[in-house]
């Protein structure tokens, strides 16, 4: 019994892997319920009253109101700009009342009143340009044809979104990535107590044939 107990006694390498792999399954594991509680639930919430449909533009229209963005000009360069408002009316194929387009949840979230905020240069006149821009394009461009939009009857029945943030294929990699760290950890340790334990039978096994 004790040349059995000492038979199985871990090497330092092989300790090391079974700790890898432990720690490995625990990082999974933590992973997916850290992702699960903080980032994917809402993600879903979000997505749980939505739905996709076809718009087509009601009115392209700058307001008088403007408002502040954050630029950066270095390490330690910052400073507070400003930009006119751009408001996309839309009707969708869901319904005849007009929402508000916006780029997606994120742009929402920060301005809720707009459809659109440019990257914050420190000239207000680039901003400015910027946004006229894109308003030429929703005027031009686009004009009355119809595009797919993303909305959210629960959350934001009077908004829809060109584009959604969490979409597939972020979903999809929330669970992949945790996954196979947990599956890593679970395969290092199963291989090493597989080698561990042929070890200690093909030591058994030559002791034998020395008898």
């Amino acid at each position: 019994m004790a040349r059995s107990r000492v038979a199985y006694e871990y090497t330092e390498a092989e300790d090391k892997s079974m700790r890898l792999g432990f720690l490995l399954i625990a990082a999974g594991l933590l992973s997916l319920l850290g992702l699960g509680c903080c980032w994917l639930r809402p993600a879903l919430q979000e997505r749980g009253g939505g739905g996709s449909a076809n718009c087509t533009v009601l009115a392209v229209r700058q307001l008088g109101e403007r408002f502040a963005c954050t630029f950066s000009c270095g390490a330690a360069c910052r400073g507070t700009a400003r930009y006119p408002c751009l408001q996309v009316l839309v009707r969708t194929s869901r319904s005849s009342a007009p929402a508000l387009l916006h780029e997606d949840e994120r742009q929402l979230r920060t301005n809720p009143k707009c459809s659109y905020i440019p990257p914050c240069a420190r000239d207000d006149q680039e901003n400015s340009e910027n946004v006229t821009y894109k308003q030429k394009y929703w005027k031009e461009k686009v004009g009355s044809q119809p595009f797919t939009c993303y909305f959210n009857q629960h959350l934001r029945p009077d908004d829809v979104m060109l584009k959604r943030t969490h979409d597939e294929t972020v979903l999809l990699h929330c669970f992949l990535w945790p996954l196979v760290t947990f599956l890593v950890g679970v395969l290092i340790v199963v291989l090493t107590i597989c080698a561990k334990s042929l070890a200690v039978r093909a030591e058994a096994i030559k002791k034998k044939k020395h008898l």
